[in-house]
Parts: C-alpha cells; sequence; structure tokens
C-alpha cells in the first residue's frame, strides 16, 4: 500500500486547518509532494532514488523552481521527523547546492505605465463602470506595492476609507499583517467614487473587486486587464502585475527612501529580499548617466 499519498494529505490538511497556510502556498506545496510521491512510487525513497528526484528536477526545471520544489520536500519530511513518523530525516544527509544566475526584478519604464495609467483614464465614462475598477486597481498598485492576491483579498474590513486617505489591513506572505496608506488626494477622490458606484457589492460580497459575474477578483483576472489596455494601445512589452511592486519599490529607493522603511511596506521578513531592489536602482542610475551626463553633448576625442 502507498503510504506517501496518505500522509500528504495529513500534511497539507495541517497546513491548512492548523497553520493557516495561504491558498496559493497550498497548492504549490500540493503540487510539488504529489509530483514527488509519483516520482518515488508512493513509497520511501532511498538516499540513491532522493538523489536521481534531485538529478531529474535539475535536468526538467530551472533553478529557481527546484529549489521550491526541494523545499516544500524538505519541510514535508521536517514534518515527519517532528512527529515521531520517521526516525531520521534522509535530508539532513544530503548536501544540495543549486547554483543559479540573480535574476534582477523587472520594472515597468516610466513612459509605457505614464501611457497606460494615461489610457485607462481616457477610456473612462460613467457608462463604463469596470473601468473605475480598472483605474482602482493599478492606482492601488502602483501607489502601495501590493502583491496581486493582497489586492484581490482586500474586503470592507481591511479597505478603509476616510476623507484623505486609504488605509489598507494586509495580510501578506506567511500571515504577516502590515498596514499601508494612500493619501494621494486624486487617488483618495477615485476611491471614493468607486465605493460610491460598486456600495451594493462591497456589501454584498465582503470583497472590493469584482469580475463581471460579481464574484470577486482573481489574480489571473488583473492579469487579464492589464494585458487588455496594453494590446489596445500597441504596446507589446510584457507588463505583470508583481512588476507594479518592483516599480514601487525602486522608485522609493530611487528618491532615497529608507531601505528597512520600504522592507516594512513590502512586507518582506528579511532585508536580503528587499536589497535586491538595490541592484537596479543601480542600474537605472548608471542608465541614466550615460544618456544624460553633459559629457555626451561634448565633441572631443583623440
Amino acid at each position: 500500500m502507498e503510504i506517501m499519498p496518505k500522509l500528504i494529505s495529513q500534511y497539507l490538511a495541517s497546513g491548512e486547518y492548523v497553520r493557516k497556510l495561504s491558498p496559493n502556498t497550498l497548492k504549490a506545496y500540493r503540487i510539488d509532494l504529489l509530483q514527488f510521491s509519483e516520482f518515488v512510487g508512493g513509497e520511501w525513497p532511498s538516499s540513491n532514488e532522493l538523489n536521481e528526484y534531485i538529478k531529474y528536477l535539475n535536468q526538467k526545471f530551472n533553478p529557481r523552481s527546484v529549489k521550491r520544489k526541494l523545499a516544500s520536500v524538505r519541510a514535508f519530511y521536517r514534518n515527519l521527523e517532528e512527529n515521531n513518523i520517521i526516525i531520521e530525516n534522509p535530508f539532513n544527509r544530503l548536501h544540495i547546492h543549486i547554483r543559479s544566475p540573480q535574476q534582477l526584478p523587472r520594472i515597468i519604464p516610466n513612459q509605457i505605465l505614464r501611457d497606460l495609467l494615461a489610457y485607462v483614464y481616457s477610456t473612462y465614462s460613467t457608462k463604463h463602470r469596470n473601468t473605475l475598477r480598472d483605474i482602482m486597481i493599478l492606482e492601488l498598485l502602483f501607489g502601495t506595492g501590493l502583491r496581486v492576491s493582497e489586492l484581490c483579498a482586500l474586503n470592507n474590513d481591511t479597505f478603509l476609507l476616510s476623507d484623505d486617505s486609504i488605509q489598507l489591513l494586509v495580510n501578506g506572505k506567511g500571515q504577516k499583517e502590515r498596514i499601508l496608506q494612500l493619501s494621494t488626494p486624486e487617488v483618495v477622490r477615485i476611491a471614493h467614487i468607486y465605493c460610491q458606484e460598486f456600495s451594493e457589492e462591497i456589501h454584498n460580497q465582503k470583497a472590493i473587486f469584482f469580475n463581471q459575474r460579481i464574484h470577486p477578483l482573481s489574480p489571473q483576472s488583473v492579469r487579464r486587464i492589464i494585458n487588455k489596455y496594453l494590446k489596445k494601445m500597441g504596446i507589446t512589452y510584457h507588463v505583470t502585475p508583481h512588476m507594479f511592486r518592483h516599480t514601487f519599490a525602486t522608485s522609493l529607493l530611487e528618491a532615497g527612501m529608507d531601505i528597512r522603511y520600504i522592507q516594512s511596506l513590502l512586507g518582506h521578513s528579511s532585508i536580503s529580499t528587499t536589497q535586491i531592489y538595490t541592484h537596479v536602482a543601480t542600474q537605472r542610475q548608471n542608465m541614466l548617466l550615460a544618456e544624460k551626463h553633459p559629457r555626451r553633448k561634448m565633441s572631443f576625442s583623440l
């Protein structure tokens, strides 16, 4: 009898009801662990089989995916060891080192961001309620650095609107709570118009953003909304919701904001995660220096 699938089901149930893991985290764990179970035939693998699995992952997936999948299996085995289901965790005897090139966060070029916002604003009329929704989504992504999952999870208990500000109570990765505030007058005004226009839906659905069927908006729907406008504009540059977060962080860093405050705004548990934006900021500064330095206008040469 295969025992691995049963233990995986128990582990995932514990993650959902005891550790309160997010749906996205549980989904990733489920995919990774069932893939592992299928590879080893649902039985306890030997050290050689674990090495074969690692070799298989390295051949089929990129380094980032390999790291995530192995982290899922490690966490599963660690849980089994803590609950005395296994005597020894075989991963403790494995030395795994995966080298992956550092990938800098992709940001949205200023001109594309400006053009996108201008286009969406230009298409708004009182006959097109969803355009008002789309404006609100883009302004929140750009103005707060929210993860798209955090945006979609907003409800009338966590989206607090006053006369002069929007306060968001965000439950982020790892159940880390943070408070974000947006005080740009134009955006606050739009938020008031939006909440008045969608007051019935917000009250009934206990959510802030909806699709055409008045169901809470999904992260995939937000991606489609962004792509829809870029396609209409004839822009081929690939933009994702998460790139608004990268752009938000990089812009604040370039403006001189302390990196620890940016860490707090983004909800990063480790400062090292936030520090990757320093590389992006430096890269942009070098590019701007090369383009804007007055020496470019001088024609001296040998």
